[in-house]
């Protein structure tokens, strides 16, 4: 008996479907990506800063690194608030920032004014100059200005306003070389800073916003007028609760 041919199936064809859809790249989003991911990290990076130094004294800054480099040495040495006249801190927060207590590190009415008035510093408050000083870099430019403005609000929200004012007046610069208000008591009145009177403070204060020119120990007439002026807002500022957040 003949076996029977079994015929071959014939496979059927694969049916053709679409191709699977590869997944688009997006440029846009993945900028955007990465770009809140660098904020993050940054801003993370910087908070670890300022926390770094609510504890730990500076042991410099870029003006003092750069003031050392172009005169060979300057004249500092830290002390902590407790050894610094009251009427320094009372002083320096009349000349700089009446309203050092009241704000969160932006002073609005005087940021208005001063750019009313066109003034190119009355607005930056002691804690503004203090992240200025501390972290960042003199001179002017929109990349410190933002960094600045990030920074201004963590040191408000972590350190103790007195702890602000402390550093604020162990890393100002002074005078020619001279940085800090041990450095200056002693080289303008030959006193310690827990030794310096409402005048001598008032004066140190005077010289602040230009202490390359201004010699507290040999005032000018301007110079006095507007020591007398600080004097009396210390007084004020004392007197109607606007420095109890530091004393």
């Amino acid at each position: 008996m003949a076996a029977r041919k079994t015929s071959a199936k014939t496979p059927k064809k694969e049916r053709k479907g679409k191709p699977a859809d590869r997944p688009r790249i997006r440029p846009l989003r993945w900028l955007m990506k990465w770009l809140v991911r660098l904020g993050v990290i940054m801003a993370a990076a910087m908070l670890l800063l300022v926390l770094t130094f609510k504890g730990l004294n500076p042991p410099t800054t870029h003006t003092i690194w750069s003031e050392q480099k172009r005169l060979g040495s300057v004249d500092r040495m830290w002390v902590d608030a407790d050894q610094i006249a009251p009427v320094m801190l009372r002083a320096v927060v009349a000349a700089e920032d009446a309203n050092f207590c009241n704000h969160w590190g932006f002073d609005m009415s005087a940021i208005r004014a001063a750019i009313a008035s066109g003034a190119a510093r009355g607005g930056s408050t002691i804690s503004q100059q203090v992240v200025k000083n501390v972290f960042l870099w003199q001179g002017r430019s929109y990349v410190r200005k933002a960094l600045e403005a990030v920074m201004t609000p963590m040191v408000e929200a972590t350190w103790s306003k007195r702890r602000i004012l402390e550093v604020y007046l162990n890393v100002a610069e002074m005078g020619e070389g001279v940085f800090g208000v041990e450095a200056a008591a002693r080289h303008y009145f030959g006193v310690g800073p827990e030794a310096l009177s409402s005048r001598q403070a008032a004066l140190i204060a005077a010289a602040l916003p230009n202490p390359k020119k201004r010699n507290p120990a040999r005032p000018t007439a301007f110079l006095k007028k507007r020591a007398r002026a600080i004097e009396s807002g210390a007084a004020t500022i004392a007197a109607d609760g606007r420095s109890a957040c530091f004393e």
